[in-house]
């Protein structure tokens, strides 16, 4: 692995923000589902941290727990915006020096924006932890507060 470790860059941007997070080791998975089963929790339990691009190539993140999706006229909406997307793996690399599947909003290499779905509020969520193999647990409110996240309606059933 080149350039500075991932957890060290997690590890510091939390402590930055007096954040207590943990960071757990788990055997690859290959859907949402197995990896809540690995780690003992519900699917929504986990909150993918989605890379979104707008029309101005600025980002954001949108924090969506297992079992849901973006809904796109809900979040344009709230962001103001007629256009987003999701961009292309290597975009989302470059905007957050994290690789899809690993990205989270702490350590990112830009501090974009997040736009926390309501009903994580209140959980201990797990997320991307920066590295394949590994999930950054928090207390959803702590994460929130320390990023100063906007919280709504932001999602839908997965079809």
């Amino acid at each position: 692995m080149s350039g500075p470790d991932p957890h060290a860059r997690v590890r510091d941007a939390a402590a930055a923000r007096d954040l207590a997070i943990e960071i757990r080791e788990r055997p690859a998975a290959n859907s949402l589902h197995e990896a809540a089963a690995l780690l003992g929790i519900e699917p929504s339990d986990i909150v993918k941290t989605l890379v979104v691009k707008r029309a101005d190539d600025t980002y954001l993140f949108a924090l969506v727990p297992g079992g849901q999706a973006i809904s796109w006229p809900k979040l344009r909406a709230l962001v103001g915006v007629n256009k987003l997307r999701l961009p292309e793996p290597e975009l989302a690399l470059a905007a957050t020096g994290y690789e899809r599947g690993t990205i989270v909003p702490i350590g990112s290499t830009t501090d974009w924006p997040i736009f926390a779905d309501e009903s994580i509020v209140g959980q201990r969520i797990a997320m991307g932890a920066g590295t394949q193999g590994f999930s950054l647990f928090v207390e959803a409110d702590e994460l929130i507060a320390a990023y100063g996240a906007t919280v709504a309606d932001i999602t839908v059933p997965e079809a």
